[in-house]
């Protein structure tokens, strides 16, 4: 085999079809891991349904067929029906971002109120116990059970395995764009394994970055039709006009290949777009970002009661990590310093002192050693930073003063990095967005490498959270958040 020579992935499933085109059954993986998140839920329901009927039911076991067994069964019963109702075991959900549990806890609300409309309709006492214990007993097993499943399907994912085949179709440079992030991102599950260009060439002939170039785009569905590919990525080239979209999508059409547009507004995704059929033309409808109203109420609320959960249980922490900045060197155990909030807004930010007294007045001597991206100063190895510093900074524990930022209001759980002045009055336009909402105590940034991260890339990420701000986002990025301060990457 030559290099670079595609192989057929899944040689021994694909059948031709009469009009020429291969077709494959889902992927072997793919069917797997579905019908293995299916039994998850299922043993997970029946598990919790059990245990809560055996556990209140032996107190009234005379009469527990009669009224604990049929609501046990009808509980099971509903939640694995809102579960299939809602698409909840989609392929297309499974294993990547938060769709997949915002559809799990919507369906999980589907079943609480159709229980809870059952019971009035029975007049049911004992509908309570499972509408406020079962239900969230359910919500907590199957979304850890989960969870687990998708660490160990991008652990395969990272090592090579579980990839969805995808022939990419656009100009050489976002094609190219493309290959880098599913390269970067190996748990989203892409591998692009052919590519179309305009002209059927690319920078180095007959490959692009490495990946085989198969044709131009104008012969896209007949590669499509004759190599079987799964998914087909079209990204944005002057080639694509709509006409030619549409005919492509009629072209694929009785082949088993996913067509995925990358539209124009790359870094606008989530609920913030809509797919509406006016007049017959299908449009994409992006509806503004949202900056006040009942979900940012909300956030106020968790922001300031998980603020001062966390503080209570980190206090003892807390105060022994102040007695080691005070015995390790000479200053006080908090650092305050200015920074830009919401609107423009100063505040004075409260962080565990890492460094020695007077670093920042000894900054202007490292100037030029600095190492940080665009607009920030960072060091690696920085000799204002103290030793019990240097730990402080590798877990993240110096910022936990900034609960009380976030208890007092100046700042939020989650949200975009929070600049200095100096750097706040470099801001342009574009990158003064990240100040239309409060600054977080991680963000994505946190999550994607800290200060190992390009200017660029920082900035493209505070501003896609600001864009596309969820309830669902948020709670992703504090879960992922702790695997990021205990690996410690990109921390110093």
């Amino acid at each position: 085999m030559q290099q670079g020579e595609l192989v057929d992935p899944f040689p021994s499933a694909a059948g031709r079809l009469a009009n020429g085109t291969i077709s494959r059954p889902a992927i072997e993986w793919e069917q797997r891991y579905r019908r293995t998140v299916i039994t998850s839920d299922t043993v997970a329901t029946a598990f919790v349904v059990a245990a809560i009927g055996n556990f209140f039911g032996v107190r009234d076991a005379a009469d527990w067929h009669e009224k604990w067994g049929i609501l046990a069964f009808g509980t099971e019963l509903l939640v694995l029906g809102a579960l299939a109702v809602s698409r909840s075991w989609a392929p297309a959900v499974l294993g990547q971002g938060a769709e997949e549990f915002r559809r799990l806890g919507r369906s999980l609300f589907t079943a609480t109120v159709v229980l809870a409309l059952g019971g009035i309709a029975l007049t049911s006492r004992n509908i309570k116990l499972w509408i406020f214990v079962a239900i969230p007993a359910i919500a907590l097993v199957t979304m850890t059970a989960r969870y687990l499943l998708r660490l160990r399907l991008h652990k395969q994912r990272n090592e090579g395995r579980c990839l969805r085949p995808v022939l990419a179709a656009g100009s050489p440079a976002t094609v190219r764009d493309l290959i880098s992030r599913t390269r970067k991102f190996p748990h989203l599950g892409w591998r692009v394994e052919a590519v179309c260009t305009p002209d059927g060439l690319g920078p180095d002939g007959d490959h692009l970055d490495g990946v085989p170039v198969v044709g131009r785009l104008a012969d896209l569905a007949d590669h499509v039709r004759h190599a079987g590919y799964r998914v087909v990525a079209v990204t944005p080239d002057p080639h694509w006009s709509p006409d030619r979209l549409q005919r492509l999508a009629w072209n694929l059409e009785g082949s088993d290949a996913e067509m995925i547009v990358a539209p124009v507004l790359m870094e606008v995704a989530g609920p913030r777009l809509h797919v509406d059929a006016v007049l017959g033309i299908p449009l994409l409808r992006v509806s503004m970002p949202t900056f006040t109203g009942g979900r940012r109420a909300i956030k106020g609320v968790v922001d300031r009661m998980g603020a001062a959960v966390l503080l209570v249980l980190f206090a003892p922490l807390m105060v022994l990590v102040g007695l080691a900045v005070l015995a390790d060197s000479r200053g006080g155990a908090l650092y305050r310093q200015r920074r830009v909030g919401k609107d423009g807004r100063e505040f004075t930010i409260f962080k565990f002192r890492t460094m020695v007294d007077g670093a920042h007045a000894a900054r202007a001597q490292l100037a030029d050693r600095n190492e940080g991206a665009g607009l920030l100063f960072k060091l690696r190895r920085d000799p204002r930073v103290t030793r019990v510093g240097a730990v402080l900074r590798r877990y993240s524990i110096d910022e936990l003063p900034q609960l009380f930022n976030v208890l007092t209001g100046s700042m939020s759980l989650v949200g975009p990095r929070p600049p200095l002045p100096e750097e706040s009055a470099a801001y342009g336009p574009d990158i003064r967005r990240r100040l239309l909402v409060k600054p977080g105590l991680t963000g994505l940034w946190q999550i994607s490498g800290r200060s190992d991260l390009p200017w660029e890339e920082a900035v493209r990420l505070d501003l896609r959270y600001v864009e596309d701000w969820s309830l669902a986002l948020d709670a992703v990025i504090l879960w992922k958040t702790l695997r990021a301060v205990i690996h410690g990457q990109g921390a110093y």
